[in-house]
This record gives structure tokens, sequence and C-alpha cells, in this order.
């Protein structure tokens, strides 16, 4: 047993002599942890882009050859349909069906709506019954004429062998001429009839509203049950419309031209527009011509400007701004010293626009004069040389000195 014990007693683990750790140690890890995380933000802070983004473009020189036509004028305006038309009713009648809905395509003729047609039928039902009634009538006259002049011949015959008196022959004729003229009568009552069943055979076909031309219905503005007609009535509980249709092929631009620049602006002149909903889309156009008045209250001119590409994008009364082009080319002889940038890194409009040079992490403003405009493109007549690098991106957070961020 003394020999066991002595054996049990070497495995026992000696817990008196082991170090007892300081208790203020677990703090001093935490503080050190801290002072890590506080110099890691700060480094973040210190090497983290800063600056306005921007991208770069390279003013490129011109070639030799002519330049492109450009821009001599811009101006904005709206889509306007030549040919739209409200329909209404000719007649006062209350709708009882109604054919179409915003968006739909309909054809020249087609039935978009029918009106109530009881009475009209009941008169015209009337009308047909007095044509018949007076029809009648003028075959009675008829047979009665004929025997009245069977009989004023007769009479004549026994005048001769002296076995009438004169004044039976003149009451024959007297009744001959009587029913005569009665029958005149009654052939133009018949003709008076039948204008009034023609009348009403016409309301009846009024109780049907057609469209007037092929188009888009672009607004509905009466539904089933509510009265209708071509004149405001009732109070405003009557409707004057029953729907807007337009012709989509006859959609053009108009837009207002400062007085002042109305020389640049002639018929047939080509023209680029641009949607204010699709403003990266060129459409190309042409002048059709100038209204022949001007607007004293904004010194404008109205010009139309037909559209050369048809698109169903362009829809009415969409916001479009134009770019009149010139005539002819620049010539090669003025390409000198000029050079080519994205429409998106100048500022300003007309000759004088602004550009911003970039000097490494920041940008320098410079006063550029411009020249014509074109596929996104604008020409710097002077300003700039070949080479020049210039900020794109929203130029109106940069001002001279400003510090940006080249993006890729």
């Amino acid at each position: 047993m003394d020999e066991k014990s002595s054996l049990l007693a070497q495995l026992r683990i000696d817990r008196s002599s082991a170090s007892v750790e300081p208790a203020g140690s677990t703090w001093k890890w935490a503080a050190t942890l801290a002072v890590a995380a506080i110099l890691g933000l700060a480094a973040w802070f210190a090497l983290r882009p800063t600056g306005v983004p921007v991208r770069i473009a390279v003013a490129r020189a011109t070639s030799g050859a002519a330049a492109p036509a450009g821009s001599v004028l811009d101006a904005s305006g709206y889509v306007v349909a030549r040919r739209q038309a409200t329909v209404a009713s000719k007649i006062t009648a209350k709708m009882v069906e109604l054919d179409i809905e915003e968006g739909d395509h309909v054809n020249a003729g087609q039935t978009i709506a029918r009106l109530d047609d009881t009475n009209i039928r009941a008169a015209l039902d009337q009308a047909r019954a007095q044509l018949d009634y007076a029809k009648a009538g003028l075959a009675e006259t008829e047979v009665n004429l004929a025997n009245a002049e069977r009989d004023y011949d007769r009479q004549k015959s026994l005048l001769l062998g002296h076995f009438v008196s004169q004044a039976a022959v003149d009451t024959a004729q007297t009744t001959f001429d009587a029913l005569r003229a009665q029958l005149a009568t009654q052939r133009s009552n018949v003709q008076v009839v039948a204008r009034a069943v023609n009348a009403a055979e016409r309301n009846l076909d009024d109780t049907i509203v057609r469209a007037p031309f092929s188009g888009v219905v672009t607004v509905k503005a009466a539904q089933p049950g509510e009265m209708v007609s071509p004149i405001s009535a009732g109070g405003g509980f009557t409707r004057t419309g029953i729907g807007t249709i337009v012709d989509m092929d006859s959609l053009e631009f108009q837009v207002d031209v400062n007085e002042n620049f109305i020389n640049r602006v002639r018929a047939a002149q080509p023209v680029t527009a641009k949607l204010n909903a699709y403003p990266d889309w060129q459409i190309p156009a042409h002048v059709i011509a100038l209204i022949p008045t001007a607007d004293r209250s904004k010194g404008t001119v109205m010009v139309r400007i037909a559209i050369d590409a048809k698109d169903p994008r362009i829809l009415p009364e969409m916001g479009v701004r134009v770019s009149f082009l010139a005539d002819k080319p620049e010539p090669a002889a003025n390409t000198a010293g000029q050079v080519s940038l994205p429409a998106a890194a100048v500022r300003g409009t007309g000759t004088a626009g602004t550009v911003f040079v970039v000097h490494d992490d920041s940008v320098e403003r410079r006063a550029v004069r411009l020249g014509a405009s074109g596929g996104g493109e604008v020409v710097v007549t002077a300003g700039l040389t070949a080479g020049t690098r210039v900020a794109v991106g929203d130029l109106a957070k940069l001002e001279d000195g400003t510090r940006i961020r080249i993006e890729p």
C-alpha cells in the first residue's frame, strides 16, 4: 500500500507553484484592440477615394476634310397632331353601346358607338305609313281622273247630237279639271312624305357613330347610359363628345423660334430632333413651313417640322428639342486649329462655352469658343488644343480647382 501511495503522489499536480495572471492584463488587451481599430479607420479615411467622380475625354483634332453640317440654331417645342377630332353624335340621345377604349386603333367608317333609336324607329315607321297612305290616295285619284275624262269625252259626243245641254258638258269638264289638279297635289304630297321618310332614315343612321378617319383613340369621354349631344345642354349632365381620335401619320413638330434668329430658318431645311423622353435618339426631320405671323407676347415665330422617320414612340404633346442644320458643311480651310469634344464635356450654348481641363487630381475651368454641333459632338474653334484632357460628368459640381476622382 505504501508503494502505491507513493506512486499516486508522484502523479498529483502541484498547483501551489502555478503563476497567477494579473487582473489588469485583460484591460490592456482590450485597449490595444481599440487603438488598432482607430488606427485602421484613420488609415481608411486617409486613403479612401476623394473628389468629384469624372471621366476623361481627349480633345481630337478635326480632319482636314469638310466637316459635317452643324447646328445653326436650337429651339424647343412639342409633338402636334395635324389631324385629330373629338367625335360627337349628330343628335341628342342616350348612348347604349360604346366600342372603343384608349389606345384602340380604329379605321375610317368603323362603328364606335350606338345611341338609343327607339323613338327614331317609331318616327320612321310613322313616316313610312304616311307614305303608303299618300300613295293609296294618289292611286284612287288616278282612277277617278280616268273615269272623269271618259265621262267628259262622252258628254262632248252627246252635245254634238244635241242629246245633252252645254251645262252638262261644262259640269263634266269641271269635274275632270278638279281631279287633275287633285292628282298633281297628291303627287307632290307623296314626294313630301317620301322626303320625311328619308329624313327619318337619316336620323336612324345618325344613331350609329362612326370614326371619321383611321387613327388611335386617345380619350374616351362618355360611357353607356349617358346622354350625348352635339351641343352643350342639360346643366353639365350631357356629354358633348364621345372620344378623341388622333391620326398618328399626321404627327409633326411645332417649335417657337425667337424672331431675332428666324432668318436662320427656311423651308425644307434639314433638322435633327430629340424627344425629351429619349434624349439619345436623333430623329431626322425637315422644315415644312414658317407660320407667317409672330407672337408679340413671346416674340417668337412658329415653325412646322415634318418627321422623316415615323416611330410609335413619338406621341402627341411630347416635348422635343430640334437643331436646325446648316445648308452646307464647313469648308476644310476653316478647320485648322479646331478640336472635337463630346457634347457632355461642354457646358454652354451658342458660341460661348466652358470646359474643365484635367490636371492630375484637379480641374481648371477654361472658356472656349464653340462651333458646329451634331452627332453628339461639339467643335471647339478656340481655347483648346488637340490632346488636352477634359472632364466629362456632372459639370454643375465642378469649379476652378475642384478636386476630382477619375473613373474608367
